[in-house]
């Protein structure tokens, strides 16, 4: 069976009309994230926003530090930061595994 877009939470379906109104937030508001690098969505052949599964999930956390007073640098910074940590955690578990199929030294 084929594997629907739906199924992918990295497949951009959403409009920033569709997300604000599932995030209960302005569009322009959506723009501005985009806009500081905190949330960037692919866009359309026709230039349009398309938003992931993962990035609306990128947004309501984004969402809950703004109203917890962060500023938008903030936010990205503390987006950057929680990527780095993600990669350096793939970096080791890499690593764990290269040393445990090498066996004993």
């Amino acid at each position: 069976m084929a594997r629907l877009p739906f199924d992918d939470e990295h497949a951009p379906l959403y409009s920033v009309g569709q997300v604000a109104d599932m995030l209960q937030v302005e569009q322009a508001f959506l723009r501005r994230l985009d806009e500081h690098d905190v949330v960037r969505p692919a866009r359309s052949s026709g230039g349009q926003r398309r938003y992931t599964r993962h990035e609306i999930g990128d947004l309501q956390n984004a969402i809950e530090l703004v109203g917890e007073g962060m500023t938008l640098a903030a936010v990205r910074r503390i987006f950057e930061l929680q990527h780095e940590i993600a990669e350096l955690r793939a970096e080791l578990a890499r690593e764990r595994v290269a040393r445990q199929e090498a066996g004993p030294a």
